[in-house]
């Protein structure tokens, strides 16, 4: 642990606060379409860089979904926001659940955005060796990436992600996240959870899509509901932003 504020940047300066945490594969920066169709009016969202990734490549830690949860909340005291919500992205659901466990009194809600559930995510052996591999063979990032999103994108799109999350990640963080991020369990911790909860998903995410949504996140939480985008995968926030957009908004105003 350095004690370092990790980077941040916050767009808006409207009612809503909401803290922004990223997916494994991105930095902050993969929230550039969906921030770019964010009314700043509305809400003020503060985009957060976990160790390892964009401006905090150089932060080192122990890449933990803990970690992550520690750092964003400093992010808050460094903010001054007593209450706010928490969107996570994918590994950045799992994080966001473990903000609301240590801090209850301050998180108001969840949006999770293909979020892995609080629970262990099962990947059979030859799927482990693939995202395992990951931290040191783009190849892999681009298998996963095409995956999780059905198949449907160009090479162009798959190439520019890929070359984002090498160029923006540290492969040490990278692979050290998914032993967090996919090992962790702690769903009986937030079992009967009555925080209000958002989940958004893409109809073409094989793996947190809909199905795994009633099977982990709607039992545990009995607040929560589900939107599923028609023309997303497993990265809505660039793939379908204006859409993503509003369902957040529309969701942060109640």
């Amino acid at each position: 642990m350095t004690g370092r504020i990790l980077p941040y940047e916050v767009h808006g300066d409207g009612p809503a606060r909401a803290l922004v945490l990223h997916n494994w594969f991105g930095d902050r920066t993969s929230f550039a379409p969906l921030r770019a169709r964010l009314d700043p009016a509305v809400g003020s969202y503060a985009f957060v860089d976990c160790r390892g990734y964009g401006e905090a490549r150089d932060h080192t830690g122990a890449y933990t979904m803990e970690e992550v949860a520690s750092d964003a909340l400093a992010v808050a005291d460094d903010l001054g926001w007593d209450a706010f919500s928490v969107i996570g992205h994918s590994m950045g659901g799992k994080a966001a659940q473990l903000m609301l466990l240590d801090a209850p009194g301050r998180v108001r809600s969840l949006v999770g955005i293909s979020p892995v559930s609080a629970a262990r995510f099962p990947l059979d052996g030859e799927t482990w060796e693939l995202f395992a591999g990951a931290a040191g063979e783009p190849a892999n990032r681009r298998a996963i990436i095409d995956g999780t999103t059905g198949g449907r994108h160009d090479d162009a799109w798959l190439d520019a992600q890929v070359e984002r999350s090498v160029t923006r990640t540290s492969a040490t963080a990278f692979r050290a996240y998914l032993d967090s991020w996919a090992g962790a369990d702690f769903h009986e911790r937030v079992r009967d959870n009555p925080t209000p909860v958002l989940l958004v998903v893409g109809a073409h995410d094989p793996a947190l899509g809909r199905e795994a949504m009633e099977s982990t996140w709607l039992r545990w939480y009995p607040r929560a509901r589900l939107e599923v985008l028609g023309d997303a995968g497993h990265y809505a926030p660039e793939e379908t932003p204006g859409p993503l957009a509003e369902a957040i908004e529309a969701f942060l105003a109640d």
